[in-house]
């Protein structure tokens, strides 16, 4: 593998690590309703563990109200269960055919913990995105080692600077969503 080709993959697997962080940062609760909070939440459905969002519609009914439509009404119970046992501070009530779901504000406690909980994911990503860092590095020095390949020592030191201005990009850029999402929690 050429020292561009593991730069490569590495960028590549950096943003999937950032991809991942922002989605989990929508499942954060801050106050306003919005359908991220619920949609992985998972369901036992007929055995399996399966996402919210593959077995019911979920949408917002006005600011603080989700609205969750089982395509299978069988399934509300379990629904519900799951919800109850996902620890989000929500309570679903059902309501007919479909489970409403009041977003209460949070208190200053609760959102100092997920400002803490936000954090904790940062640096979770971030980790992820230094061990990326460690594997490219070692499959560069690998590659400069590796006499059969006409891959030079400067071109290994260059690969390596180009993993480490990658691997800045990327933290950075973790630690700016943690401080908007910490903010946008704190703002309620």
């Amino acid at each position: 593998m050429l020292i561009q080709e593991i730069i490569k993959d590495c960028s590549k697997n950096m943003s999937k690590t950032i991809e991942y962080y922002e989605r989990e940062l929508k499942g954060v609760r801050t106050g306003r309703a919005t359908t991220a909070l619920i949609e992985y939440v998972k369901v036992d459905y007929y055995g399996s563990s399966t996402d919210l969002r593959d077995i019911a519609s979920v949408s917002v009914g006005d600011s603080t109200q989700l609205v969750v439509k089982p395509y299978d009404p069988g399934s509300k119970n379990e629904i519900i269960k799951a919800l109850e046992s996902a620890e989000l501070g929500l309570n679903p009530q059902a309501d007919g055919e479909t489970i409403r779901i009041s977003v209460p504000t949070p208190s200053s406690e609760r959102r100092q913990q997920l400002a803490m909980q936000v954090k904790k994911m940062g640096e979770e990503s971030k980790i992820a995105v230094r061990n990326e860092r460690r594997d490219a590095i070692k499959h560069v020095e690998t590659q400069v080692k590796d006499k059969a390949n006409d891959e030079s020592e400067d071109d290994g030191k260059h690969g390596k600077s180009e993993i480490e201005t990658l691997t800045k990009k990327n933290t950075s850029k973790i630690d700016d969503l943690c401080k908007s999402k910490s903010e946008e929690i704190q703002s309620i």
